[in-house]
């Protein structure tokens, strides 16, 4: 029989995509407090190696797995391997992401791609591989980590925005179909959060200006969220099956202006857009944050960043 919804996460095995650093790491932190054992899985091997060892020091019950979820055998294989560490798979979470930031005329095709396979086709194959067993046992949960971008398309962000769409769209429908069999399916739209995701997103156009403004916006205390606070809002969304979880004041803000006044919330992004950096005379492609950062030298930026820069150390967002 379905259980409860108000059922909670002890004794439960979890999988979490993209749990090697920034808020993958902080939900897996987050759901072995709760009592879950949980898998986790990324590209990096170092950065993975890292993760799990700072999680086992908490008392953690976690294993690791690294493999790239846009290979096709990926999602089976981390199926398999949770199933084999911890009998089960309860508790799905589709987290791993890209960001890529810059204007459409310094965009390719590829990038939209990338940003597709990544957050919309990849997690769409590991549901499909952890539905059997779920509905075998009548009972699953099932976490996607969208973004307010899914919901409100801000400009230089494309690839990402509309990955992002794609993934709550799925998100909500597979909601609606898999409620029958007892499986849970919660759509999470995040608004900035202090992860230190600055230092891992890619840089394209002018890329020392791109990220200056990104850096900047991400880590402010008024427009961003606290990762930690974000991560443990994310999982008791999950605990209580809760059906979507917009995270941060402004977040739900901006949902809620778009939802009544989406003809002036279109006007005010297209003003945003013309205030961003364009493309330059020589557009550069696919600049690593952290590269990017080594550009700008400015007091100003440094002192809107600190949050952020801190947060990117505490959460394995740097190199060893």
């Amino acid at each position: 029989m379905p259980r409860s919804s108000h059922d909670g996460l002890t004794g439960r095995a979890a999988l979490v995509t993209g749990s090697s650093r920034g808020l993958g790491l902080l939900i897996a932190r987050e759901l072995t407090r709760r009592g879950c054992r949980v898998m986790l899985c990324a590209r990096d091997d170092d950065e993975l190696a890292r993760a799990e060892r700072m999680l086992r020091e908490e008392g953690a019950d976690v294993r690791s797995l690294a493999c790239d979820i846009t290979d096709e055998q990926a999602p089976g294989r981390l199926v398999e391997a949770t199933e084999a560490a911890f009998g089960s798979l309860d508790v799905l979470v589709n987290n791993a992401g890209e960001i890529q930031v810059g204007p459409l005329s310094a965009m390719a095709e590829a990038d939209f791609r990338s940003a597709m396979e990544t957050m919309y086709f990849a997690p769409l194959r590991l549901v499909m591989a952890a539905l059997p067993a779920m509905r075998a046992r009548g009972e699953g949960r099932i976490v996607t980590i969208s973004s307010l971008g899914g919901r409100v398309a801000a400009p230089h962000l494309l690839p990402y925005a509309g990955a992002k769409f794609a993934a709550a769209g799925l998100s909500e429908g597979l909601r609606a179909e898999l409620a029958a069999d007892g499986i849970s399916v919660t759509t999470v739209l995040p608004g900035l959060m202090r992860t230190g995701s600055h230092t891992a997103a890619r840089f394209s156009g002018q890329p020392g200006r791109e990220y200056a403004w990104f850096a900047a916006a991400a880590g402010l205390p008024v427009l961003s969220m606290d990762a930690e606070r974000a991560a443990r809002a994310v999982v008791t969304a999950a605990e209580r099956r809760r059906p979507e979880a917009v995270l941060s004041p402004v977040a739900k803000a901006a949902v809620r202006f778009h939802g009544v006044a989406p003809a002036t919330t279109a006007r005010l992004l297209a003003l945003g857009a013309r205030l961003l950096p364009g493309g330059g005379t020589a557009p550069e492609h696919d600049v690593p944050g952290r590269v990017a950062a080594r550009r700008i030298d400015s007091a100003v930026l440094n002192r809107l960043t600190r949050l952020n820069d801190r947060a990117a150390h505490r959460f394995n967002q740097q190199p060893g």
